[in-house]
């Protein structure tokens, strides 16, 4: 069977799913939001628009996060149900502005995953994890090639500016990795490191200017990033387990002065002494 053919197949296959039993919660949730969306429907939903409902989709994104950090599987199908709420929203306002349907986006998303996937789909072979990476970017690539009006000047143009900035420096530095515009090590990046905040003291001093300040602490934060992707770490992720370990350790402090209207009354030294203490207390593995 010709590969073309195959796809076609595979695409009619997953849109025929829908029209079975088990897909009706999605047929009856879809059908809910045109409800809401209606010119009778609620007042709240009615006057929400792409940009209005931006910020709801972060927030239910990271609520994601959190249940999974936590293993919370009851609240994670819950914080599910609310990220497909916004893809619903977005999917039915652009319904009705004539661009597209939720099916076009099941339709597309099943197109792309067939064709980035030929070596389940197709003749292609792919091995290991490595090998369908390199699979998915040359294909990304030959799709933005094909995109005659895509208008892309720049292999950046592709990382929104809209994503939070530590994810947005990430993909960045990833960018310019493909062209080899990056440091060959992580040692590179320790002594920019180094170099960055050697900087930004340099404009702490008396007479400089803020904006010049920021501007370094914002070479600091890209270059830590930077170097997270070099060691393989996740930066968000990082980041988010040493807030979780500073509310575990803050609480700490408040438990042993007895509240935390108490730590207000603590010098600088106690709450330093307290802080010592929290972590002490804490396991081997996970004290610093």
């Amino acid at each position: 069977m010709p590969e073309s053919s195959s796809k076609e197949t595979e695409v009619r296959r997953a849109e025929a799913d829908l029209a079975e039993p088990s897909a009706q919660p999605i047929a009856e949730s879809i059908a809910i939001m045109a409800r809401l969306r209606a010119p009778d429907g609620c007042p709240w939903d009615r006057e929400q628009t792409f940009d209005s409902i931006k910020r709801h989709t972060l927030e239910e994104t990271y609520e994601v996060f959190d249940a999974i950090e936590r293993r919370d599987w009851p609240g994670l199908k819950d914080e599910l149900g609310d990220l497909l709420l916004q893809v619903l929203f977005y999917a039915q306002m652009a319904s009705e502005a004539g661009h597209f349907d939720i099916m076009d986006v099941a339709r597309n998303l099943n197109a792309k995953l067939i064709r980035r996937h030929p070596h389940i789909f197709s003749d292609a072979v792919a091995t290991d994890a490595s090998a369908v990476l390199r699979n998915w970017e040359l294909i990304k690539r030959e799709e933005k090639k094909a995109a005659a009006n895509s208008g892309q000047a720049s292999l950046l143009d592709d990382v929104p500016r809209s994503m939070p900035a530590m994810l947005e420096a990430g993909k960045l530095g990833s960018k310019a990795a493909k062209v080899g515009f990056d440091w060959p090590n992580a040692d590179g990046l320790f002594e920019k490191l180094d170099e960055e905040i050697a900087e930004l003291r340099a404009e702490l001093q008396p007479g400089k200017p803020t904006p010049a300040a920021a501007a370094e602490l914002g070479d600091i934060l890209f270059t830590a990033v930077n170097l997270a992707r070099h060691l393989k770490i996740d930066p968000e992720l990082a980041l988010r387990d040493t807030n979780a370990k500073f509310r575990r350790r803050f609480r700490a402090m408040e438990s042993a002065a007895g509240g935390h209207e108490s730590l207000e009354q603590k010098s600088p030294e106690e709450l330093e002494d307290l802080w010592a203490q929290s972590k002490a207390a804490e396991s081997a593995p996970e004290a610093n």
